[in-house]
């Protein structure tokens, strides 16, 4: 197993930034790379408080990646709720037009759709489902744990580590826009888009538990396919790493 601390200067982040890459060993792990079969690889997207090293330090995503065989890629995505800041830096851009083309050219990464995958908790959570309905031809699942589901969250409830305006840009409502969820399922719905599955997670004691039941509901009203999980736990790693344990076997 091959833990990558990679750092590259980003154009459009204009900003060096870095990704944690795990890559399972292999036996054409020395071959050229032109020769390797490319790693199904999972997008794991950090909560609000994090950044591309947390689930290295908090969970035991390298064991379940390394038993999975799939390649597992944590970029940094500072406070952005992976949206185009109003004040701040192009994070959605970033991930969509800079990474997702570039990363398969310098490592083992699979580009097809079926073996493309993105996953996040809390602020990553809604940046995983948001990803993925916003880019329904790359991935094929997409999988939530605690994550925020109604935007608007963010504009009802005070943060002590970032300012709300330097994402929304002071704007009193986010539905209907592409920064809300159930918009784009709408959309998607609409267009007659093939969506990727979803996998939606969430403990029966988090604070996000209500925000999340009103999301599964909403699947459930426009017939929308997805897995509802839940199970006792809070807002923590203790809940995540389960979870992400389970999204894997999902996947």
């Amino acid at each position: 197993m091959a833990i990558i601390d990679f750092q590259f200067l980003s154009k459009t982040l204009a900003t060096t930034t870095s990704i944690s890459i795990i890559l399972p060993e292999r036996d054409d792990w020395f071959q050229a790379h032109g020769n390797q079969t490319p790693y199904p690889t999972l997008y794991l997207l950090h909560g609000l408080s994090n950044n591309h090293s947390t689930y290295v330090r908090n969970t035991n995503i390298e064991r379940y990646a390394s038993e999975k065989g799939i390649a597992v890629v944590m970029p940094s995505f500072d406070h952005s709720f992976y949206s185009n800041m109003a004040y701040g830096h192009r994070y959605f851009d970033y991930f969509t037009k800079e990474l997702l083309p570039l990363l398969p050219t310098l490592f083992p990464l699979a580009q097809e759709r079926e073996k493309n995958f993105v996953a996040g908790h809390s602020m990553g959570g809604y940046g995983a489902f948001k990803m993925a309905l916003s880019c329904p031809s790359h991935f094929a699942k997409a999988a939530s744990m605690s994550g925020v589901m109604d935007i608007d969250y963010i504009l009802h409830h005070p943060f002590d580590n970032f300012s709300v305006e330097a994402v929304t840009g002071g704007k009193t409502t986010l539905h209907g826009t592409p920064s809300d969820l159930y918009h784009l399922i709408r959309e998607n719905k609409k267009n007659g888009v093939l969506l990727p599955e979803l996998y939606q997670t969430c403990g029966t004691e988090d604070f996000l538990y209500e925000d999340n039941l009103a999301f599964r509901d909403f699947l459930k009203k426009e017939n929308i396919h997805a897995k509802y999980v839940e199970a006792p736990g809070e807002h923590n790693f203790k809940f995540w790493d389960k979870s992400i344990e389970n999204v894997l076997e999902w996947l």
